[in-house]
Order: structure tokens, then C-alpha cells, then sequence
């Protein structure tokens, strides 16, 4: 009998899938989530309950495309978990099922969710889950990759099919909010999620010359390569993209890039 997590962010899809899923004589309950944060703080607790907790989760069906976090997001941070539950993506765009196989994803179902389709998605998953496994399903502290050294540098780690790495922040042009995650966008183009907030960052990171220009983004002082004002409105460019400055943040901004410039 399974446990199952559906994550959709459009009301109707979720209360659809929800419907076909406790149809299912294989699942035993399946409970909702509207967004990926929402459905990472249902799978951490599930985690450190344990399988045989109340809370326990077997099998998520994600939706990909999401406000904030991916589906393909929530799968990566979900490979940092020693078990973490089966995934299964059901998505209306076909262009992602690459991706979703090499994040080890069980199957692929396209909307609209045929209840045959997914009878048979609910099989396979049946059918890993009864195999032989190790007891426990908590998370394991990640194997961690040698940081290199860096002279004077601040690094932050970040995990990555559990693996832990070692980012310089000098590397790190700006940070995007994403809920209680934040995503470090660096100089060579790559990006990472992190488990923790904004605030904290803009907080951590003042004496390192980053700045809060909204409340979705903090940004390296020195990776600013444009301040363009029209009609009332701010906007910086940083790394080829065009952020929005809040007004509050505004005058602030122009303050601090003068000064900036003069030293």
C-alpha cells in the first residue's frame, strides 16, 4: 500500500490527479500541495519520521512547471536524501522527460491523466517499492567534495546529487528568492539552490559589497553593469540579466553604485 504526495499549483489538475490517485486500491492516501515549498517541508518531515511514521510519504507526483521551484528542482533536492520517496512527474510539456529520467524519476505521464496511464505509473511504483531495501529512509549527511582553497575567500557550500561543494561567494553575481530557498547565480553562468533565506544572505554578505535591490534579489555590487532609469521605473543589468529595483531600494542603490564608482 503506497503513501502518496501530488504537487500541482493549478487547483483543478491537483484536486483531479488527487481524485484518480485515491481511486487506486494501491494507495492507501494521498494528500495535496500547491507549490514545492509547501511539498519539501511535507517530505522533509516524512524523511525524519521514518517509513513507518505517520507522516511517511512513498511516492510524489510532481507537476513541473510551477511558481518558484520546479518540479525538476524539487527532484534534484530530493537526491540529496539517502531514500527519499519515488517520483513520478505529470506534466503537459514532453520537451523535460530526459531530465526527469536522469533524476531517476520512475515514469513520465502527460496531461490530461488518463486513469489507465496512471493505474500504470501507480504499478511501477507498486513494484519498486515491495523490492528489498535498506530499513531505514532518513537522510544521510551528504558525501562531501574537498573545497579547494581560496585565499581570504568565503565559500558556501551547496549539494548537488549528494555531493557537497564548495561555491566562492566572489564567484556569486547575484541571488534570487525562491520561498525558503535562494538561488546563487554566478560569473560562469551556472546556478544553485540553496536552503536559505534571502535575508539571511543580504544579512551574511553586506560587507562583501552585495546589496538587496528587491525583495526577490540580492546583488554584487561590483557585477552591476547597468543602472537604466525610464519612466519612474529602475532596472539594473547584472550578468546580461535585467532585474527590477524596488523604489524603496532605489535611491539607496544609486547612492552606493556612485560611491562605488568614485572609489
Amino acid at each position: 500500500m503506497l503513501r502518496a504526495l501530488a504537487v500541482d499549483d493549478e487547483r483543478p489538475a491537483l484536486e483531479e490527479l488527487l481524485y484518480l490517485l485515491r481511486s487506486d486500491p494501491r494507495i492507501t492516501s494521498a494528500e495535496g500541495a500547491t507549490d514545492a515549498t509547501e511539498a519539501l517541508r511535507r517530505i522533509t518531515r516524512a524523511l525524519q519520521a521514518g517509513p513507518d511514521g505517520e507522516d511517511a510519504v512513498d511516492v510524489v507526483f510532481l507537476d513541473i512547471h510551477m511558481a518558484g521551484l520546479t518540479g525538476l528542482d524539487v527532484a534534484r533536492l530530493l537526491t540529496g536524501f539517502a531514500r527519499p520517496p519515488l517520483v513520478v512527474f505529470v506534466t503537459a510539456h514532453e520537451g523535460f522527460a530526459v531530465q526527469a529520467f536522469d533524476l531517476k524519476a520512475v515514469d513520465y505521464v502527460l496531461k490530461p491523466v488518463r486513469r489507465e496511464r496512471l493505474a500504470e505509473a501507480v504499478r511501477r511504483v507498486s513494484d519498486l517499492a515491495a523490492a528489498p531495501g535498506p530499513p531505514e529512509a532518513v537522510p544521510l549527511r551528504p558525501a562531501v567534495h574537498p573545497a579547494p582553497a581560496v585565499s581570504g575567500g568565503e565559500q558556501i557550500p551547496v549539494e548537488l546529487g549528494g555531493v557537497t561543494r564548495f561555491i566562492p561567494v566572489d564567484d556569486i553575481s547575484y541571488v534570487e528568492a525562491q520561498g525558503d530557498y535562494a538561488r546563487l547565480h554566478t560569473r560562469g553562468g551556472a546556478s544553485h539552490l540553496v536552503r536559505i533565506p534571502l535575508s539571511t544572505l543580504e544579512e551574511r554578505w553586506a560587507s562583501r559589497g552585495f546589496v538587496r535591490i528587491h525583495r526577490s534579489h540580492l546583488v554584487a555590487l561590483s557585477r552591476i553593469e547597468e543602472l537604466r532609469l525610464d519612466a519612474g521605473t529602475t532596472t539594473v543589468r547584472v550578468q546580461g540579466a535585467e532585474l527590477a529595483v524596488s523604489r524603496r531600494h532605489a535611491r539607496q542603490l544609486r547612492e552606493l553604485l556612485m560611491r562605488h564608482a568614485r572609489s
